[in-house]
């Protein structure tokens, strides 16, 4: 995330002193203060999120200043350069090329615009399907709503989203509801006013759930709380006051007749120091074997992990899990077409992945950190489980 700061206060400046220099400097002084006053927003914004100072109209005004203001501003530049390079001798075509530029640019504007008021809150339904050669009998057919990334501090008090995402998995008829992390952003008072509409989805199986790295709200200004594992703490009490059950490095059991299956819930994997209390032999003691850990009763196991990166980096090696779901990455927010600027830096960032008999399913999520999605709506799956045995026999 501080990257992406550092970087969009650079992108921020760039252009503004590109633009006011070759164009804006004789106009009336009010239109460059209009001018430039997204950007000195922007730069406001940057400063402020640096500094771990959290808002919803913070978050609002820095993606508002970068998507609908720089971001047209840097493709008006390129084009401007593009003209300066090869319609330095032709006046005629510099003119074409720059106010083609402004054109594009105005449309990069709307539909930037597009996605900061309405496409991330225009929620999609991905159906999957699922084989295995190893899935107990009594499971074929076995459905799963997979939830990710809330990041309900993204929509302030505003329910009516969330009623929406509640309803539409409610209308499914799920066996099971998983969510695999992020359901806040840096405070566990967030969840509070969502507490009684995520309390009405309902599973014949239950809500289970696990941790990301904003659960732990280790961002957070912490007035009544000390350590992540607090915020931590208090985010898993709420969870629990609405009926889910919080997996922290730990494993539950399904039944059906006398087939069972385990779902294994880790706490987040990843970088962050104090963030490493992910305990994977921990998980799965009991219900598979992992590493040297020994199982005399394997159980099919559906793993949840936050970040999909451990799939291939620990789960691959160590164990046989045949299904893993994770979130995290969002797609970026951003895709084109089936292309997302994600696989630019993961390799597993959004839909099935397939190494042998293990399957990986990463969600896309429904909120962010951000309130803006450009081609990738906010997404509830449902995976419908299938024997391979039953479908081909």
């Amino acid at each position: 995330m501080k990257f992406i700061l550092y970087l969009s206060f650079v992108l921020f400046l760039v252009p503004d002193k590109y633009i006011y220099k070759t164009f804006l400097r004789k106009l009336p002084l009010i239109w460059r203060i209009l001018f430039i006053l997204p950007t000195a927003l922007g730069l406001a914004s940057v400063i402020l999120l640096l500094l771990n100072v959290f808002s919803n109209i913070i978050t609002t005004v820095f993606v508002v200043s970068l998507f609908c203001f720089t971001l047209p501003k840097l493709v008006f530049l390129l084009f401007s350069l593009f003209a300066r390079l090869f319609g330095r001798r032709n006046r005629k075509a510099y003119t074409i090329f720059c106010r083609l530029g402004f054109v594009v640019a105005c449309a990069v504007s709307l539909v930037a615009l597009y996605g900061v008021t309405f496409a991330w809150k225009q929620l999609d339904t991905e159906y999957v399907d699922l084989y295995f050669d190893d899935l107990p009998e009594a499971f074929d057919g076995y459905t799963i709503a997979h939830l990710s990334d809330l990041h309900l501090g993204s929509y302030g008090n505003r329910t009516a989203f969330m009623e929406k995402v509640v309803r539409r998995v409610n209308e499914e008829h799920p066996d099971l509801i998983v969510f695999t992390g992020d359901i806040v952003n840096t405070e566990p008072e967030e969840l509070s006013p969502f507490v009684p509409v995520l309390s009405k989805l309902s599973a014949s199986d239950g809500i289970i759930s696990v941790f990301g790295n904003h659960d732990y709200c280790a961002k957070g200004n912490q007035e009544t709380w000390t350590t992540p594992q607090d915020g931590g703490r208090m985010v898993a009490e709420m969870e629990r006051s609405m009926g889910w059950k919080v997996l922290l490095n730990e494993s539950v059991v399904l039944n059906k007749g006398d087939d069972r299956i385990a779902v294994a819930g880790l706490e987040y994997w990843g970088k962050d120091i104090f963030l490493q209390n992910c305990n994977i032999k921990a998980a799965l003691e009991g219900i598979t074997d992992y590493d040297t850990i020994k199982c005399d009763d394997d159980k099919f196991t559906i793993l949840l992990s936050h970040t999909p990166s451990q799939w291939a980096l620990e789960i691959l090696p160590n164990t046989h899990i045949p299904l893993t779901l994770s979130g995290h990455i969002h797609a970026s927010q951003i895709k084109i077409g089936k292309w997302s600027p994600a696989s630019l830096f993961y390799k597993e960032w959004g839909g099935l992945y397939q190494s042998g008999n293990q399957q990986l399913y990463v969600s896309e999520g429904v909120g962010g950190m951000l309130p803006f999605r450009l081609g990738c709506r906010p997404q509830v799956t449902l995976l419908t489980l299938h024997c391979k045995k039953s479908v081909f026999s």
